[in-house]
């Protein structure tokens, strides 16, 4: 029961647990009600004979249907509507790749075979559940969250020395890694099963690949407009199947409504689908009101009578709120979108909202961001050619100028690290939240105080692709997704390249993990209706030329939802939902905020981290010479994990 007590957030409202008949093997859950809210639902569940135990995280939105399908097939169900129920016999009639194919949903589940003495643990396509797993004293252990692994006396508190550099790079460690040596994340849409020797393997089952949408035979032919107008129905009809499925629910939702496209999207829709008001919840800043959206979620709002609710907050506010953030991340997910998101969680619940919708996923798919038209033009500009070849000759003179004339926002650096990434071969675009570059990590990560140990990447499963997260280079990782899109798809296009990459690592390790960690620490549950699978697979079939048109984000999706909600909301300016962070290091936290980092071991003495370029970075950031908040943030979430999880302050 250690492993649940330490997550009681996840489960408010019940808890159970089994441990086999010879105490080898035990299963433990906490439970958030939300379908099918009778006792009989309770986890772990077992079937009738008692041969199959399973937990499980997260809601399969078809098991309606599946439940039809196996009750025409002999079974029968002991519960009412219970969706946990139909995986159970879902997995008996049609084992688990037969059951995992058929699933639309999100989720991580566990499932213990008495027969074949086989444990088979699985995470959605997506990755918008998480599933941790370490091995200790002889024990596999697993879990929702890493503090629930932690309870476990013999499982060791040591930085992962390996995924230092790559959390610089991509603000959190790149699947299989954490940033705990010997504890691992399942990645995305994989399988795990593990033997009663303990022997363990694994196989991916899904993939952000082209090629699976079924649709391309109707659209081969036609002209660029033509398949812009059926691509753009097409996405429409699949969005509204997706949120109809996410309304799935005997409590409460609700909608976070940002005034952007994506929530705007969600609001429209589920209010076509519902006979009530939606209610929707929007936060914005009383101390920096600049990133506000409040006006434009207003608008939504009362252009579709909803129920809203709206709350500001402020840089005391972060900080009040900035340890308990740190103990919900489990390892750090140095996005301060989590800080915002927090507190409009905290809202719906307060609000008597258990369930909402939210927008990740739809900026990935459709490019909605500036740094992909970036990273388009550049691509285009240099192609194969003189340009791109001059550019790497230059080097060492960019390099040099980039040293003499530092900051993230300078030319010079920029040119240098493009130069870099073409010399070694690497893909230009490493995602859309790239922290430090390699002049960066240079700066402020001293090698010698980097401890790689052959346990960072040892996972002892079988099957499981590293995709380069051993490399000291972060760029590999990269270029390991790169070969895997094109091998399925020789002609796969950048941006095609630029999304699966996104799909590999970003989505799900970082903005899934920051919604799935801070929703769930406030007992509410969020879900993704643009990461419906059967979206993904047509978007990912969706060619470049009609997906942006040039250089325009989100092209064919405006299009497709001119008309269901206002162009007012399609036509301004993208700001992305934020925080003043800073704003907030040039205020009294940014003080506070060097005194934590100085003051780590890990930026000590021995330390990797260099103490002389981190105070500078604060000093110049302070006097407005330099942007330095991203690299700030970045470090403050890092030290303050290690001096709460591994030095135990």
């Amino acid at each position: 029961m250690r492993l649940i007590e330490a997550m009681p957030h996840r489960g408010p409202d019940g808890n159970g647990k089994w441990l086999s008949d010879d105490r080898k093997v035990g299963l433990s859950h906490l439970r958030l009600a939300i379908v099918d809210l009778s006792d009989e639902a309770a986890q772990p569940m077992r079937d009738s004979e008692g041969t199959i135990w399973l937990t499980y995280n997260g809601e399969i939105y078809n098991h309606l249907e599946l439940r039809r399908e196996l009750q025409a097939a002999g079974y029968t169900f002991r519960t009412d509507h219970s969706d946990t129920e139909v995986l159970i016999h879902g997995y008996k009639e049609w084992g688990v790749d037969g059951l995992v194919s058929r699933l639309v949903g999100m989720f991580a589940f566990a499932i213990w075979d008495v027969r074949k003495k086989r444990l088979t643990v699985v995470r959605d396509r997506v990755g918008i559940k998480p599933v941790y797993f370490t091995r200790a004293g002889g024990r596999f252990i697993f879990g929702s969250e890493i503090k629930a692994l932690m309870t476990v006396g013999d499982v060791p508190r040591e930085v992962n020395g390996t995924a230092i550099a790559h959390y610089l790079s991509f603000m959190v460690a790149p699947a299989p890694l954490t940033m705990f040596r010997g504890v691992f994340k399942l990645p995305a849409g994989h399988i795990l099963e593990v033997e009663a020797d303990g022997t363990a393997r694994a196989r991916r089952y899904w993939d952000a690949l082209p090629g699976k949408s079924g649709v391309m035979d109707e659209v081969r032919g036609l002209s660029p407009a033509a398949q812009g107008d059926f691509f753009g129905k097409e996405i429409l009809r699949r969005l509204e199947t997706a949120i109809d499925r996410r309304m799935m629910s005997d409590v409460p939702f609700g909608v976070f409504l940002s005034g952007g496209i994506d929530s705007s999207a969600n609001v429209a829709l589920m209010s076509r689908i519902s006979n009530r008001p939606v209610k929707t919840f929007t936060i914005g800043f009383s101390d920096h009101t600049h990133l506000n959206e409040l006006e434009y979620a207003d608008r939504v709002a009362k252009e579709f009578s909803t129920d809203h609710h709206e709350i500001r907050v402020n840089g005391a506010d972060m900080r009040g709120y900035l340890n308990d953030l740190i103990v919900s991340q489990d390892e750090p997910i140095s996005d301060w979108v989590c800080v915002p998101l927090y507190f409009v969680s905290k809202l719906a619940k307060d609000s008597g909202v258990t369930v909402v919708q939210v927008g990740e996923g739809s900026d990935e798919q459709f490019a909605g961001y500036d740094s992909y038209m970036k990273y388009l033009k550049l691509h285009d500009r240099m192609g194969n050619g003189a340009l791109k070849s001059l550019i790497g000759a230059a080097s060492p003179l960019l390099g040099a100028l980039a040293r003499a004339m530092p900051g993230r926002r300078s030319v010079f650096e920029q040119a240098f690290e493009i130069s870099r990434r073409i010399n070694r071969g690497h893909e230009l675009f490493y995602g859309g939240s790239n922290a430090f570059w390699a002049i960066h990590v240079e700066k402020y990560l001293d090698a010698s105080g980097i401890s790689p140990d052959p346990g960072d990447i040892d996972t002892g499963v079988d099957g499981l692709e590293l995709d380069s997260v051993g490399s000291s280079d972060s760029g590999d990782i990269v270029d390991a997704f790169a070969r895997n899109i094109v091998a399925c798809d020789a002609d796969a296009d950048v941006l095609a390249r630029m999304i699966h990459a996104e799909f590999r690592l970003r989505l799900p390790e970082l903005l899934l993990m920051r919604v799935d960690k801070i929703t769930m620490s406030t007992s509410i549950e969020a879900r993704v209706p643009f990461l419906d699978h059967e979206l993904v697979d047509l978007t990912m079939d969706i060619p470049r030329n009609i997906k942006v048109d040039g250089y325009k984000t989100k092209h064919l999706l405006k299009n497709a939802l001119r008309g269901v909600i206002p162009d007012e909301i399609i036509d301004r300016k993208k700001m992305g939902f934020a925080a003043p962070a800073a704003e907030w290091l040039r205020e009294d936290f940014g003080n506070e905020a060097e005194g934590m980092v100085l003051g780590s071991p890990l930026a000590g003495k021995t330390g990797p981290l260099n103490g002389d370029a981190i105070r500078r970075a604060f000093d110049d950031h302070r006097a407005g010479r330099k942007d330095n908040a991203l690299h700030l943030w970045v470090l403050l979430n890092l030290t303050a994990w290690h001096d709460h999880w591994i030095g135990g302050a």
